[in-house]
């Protein structure tokens, strides 16, 4: 470590013992020295429907958050600790005030499946992404696009396999302590991001979007014998990722 970055990371620490024993000066002095970094990331959210005033607000939330809940045995710089709070904030701003926006075309494509979806089902008909997909003249993968960008993300708490309630795809891969959660979702982002482009499509639809072995299996033209053992693997892979 550089010797002005090992500087700062001493006087982070430092400042945040002094502010968290009644220092309020303390704490003054150590959002002024962070503050270039909730800019660095707010320059990246520019462009997107709100003004950097708004994002700066935004993420000096993530930085208090990160000052009360920072963990000095983890022995981490601060501002890493910092970055993803302050990320999080930035964007649950951005998307509770529905500045990121979802095309038209995949919110009407998404509806539109999610109908036929709910009329095969209460008549027992074949429900997968795939035929519903083929019924409406798109392929597969534009609906399972559309679908991903209208859902919401699902909980880690859900069951990792069909074959394992009583494990949650939480607990292969993250420590469920509190103040190190927005650590384990972005380690679980890069994680994801180094599996090949099949490897990412099986998580993201049977993580994100809820589709069963047999629906991803159709999606990706695959068994689902082989997307059972693909994701057990897969799955084993990101928990070595993140030990």
């Amino acid at each position: 470590m550089k010797t002005e970055e090992r500087s700062i990371y001493d006087k982070n620490l430092d400042l945040i013992r002094r502010f968290r024993d009644g220092d309020a000066e303390a704490g003054e002095e150590l959002a002024s020295l962070n503050k270039p970094l909730i800019y660095n990331i707010a320059g990246r959210f520019i462009g997107r429907g709100a003004d950097m005033d708004e994002l700066v607000e935004m993420g000096t939330i993530g930085l208090v958050k990160a000052i009360n809940t920072f963990d000095f045995s983890r022995e981490c710089a601060f501002s890493t600790y910092a970055v993803p709070l302050i990320f999080g904030e930035m964007r649950r701003f951005l998307r509770d005030d529905g500045i990121i926006k979802v095309s038209r075309e995949n919110k009407k494509l998404a509806a539109q499946i999610n109908a036929e979806r709910e009329r095969r089902l209460g008549a027992g008909e074949d429900a997968g992404i795939a035929s519903i997909a083929s019924s409406l003249g798109v392929t597969a993968q534009d609906a399972a696009a559309a679908l991903f960008s209208t859902s919401p993300v699902r909980s880690l708490e859900e069951a990792a396999y069909d074959d394992e309630e009583s494990m949650t795809l939480g607990a292969t891969i993250a420590d469920e302590d509190a103040p190190t959660k927005e650590f384990d979702k972005l380690a679980l982002k890069l994680a994801i991001e180094k599996l090949c482009d099949v490897e990412r499509k099986i998580i993201i639809l049977r993580y994100f979007r809820d589709f069963s072995q047999a629906e991803t299996a159709k999606v990706l033209g695959l068994t689902q014998v082989k997307i059972s053992r693909e994701e057990k693997k897969i799955l084993s892979r990101l928990r070595g990722e993140l030990s």
